[in-house]
């Protein structure tokens, strides 16, 4: 398995996904659920892997989810490779 490092260099983008979602006892209020993990844009396997997690096990049905991506890692603008 690679880190989330190894994932960055391969293009992969620090996400940060925000579930609101209802609470099971009290359906008429909305809790959020905020998450950050690193994952290949532009399909997400790991956020849509947890999304269908979330909606066959868990009681709360969700309201919205929001994402926001960051860029992926690479050398500064005008940066040079010297060996």
């Amino acid at each position: 398995m690679s880190t989330d490092f190894e994932r960055r260099l391969k293009g992969a983008t620090l996400l940060t996904a925000e579930v609101l979602y209802y609470m099971p006892d009290h359906p008429r209020l909305l809790q959020s659920f905020m998450w950050q993990l690193v994952d290949e844009a532009p399909r997400y396997p790991r956020l849509v892997a947890f999304l269908d997690h979330w909606r066959c096990e868990i009681e709360a049905m969700i309201h919205s989810v929001r994402v926001a991506s960051g860029e992926p890692l690479a050398p500064p603008a005008g940066a040079r490779w010297t060996a």
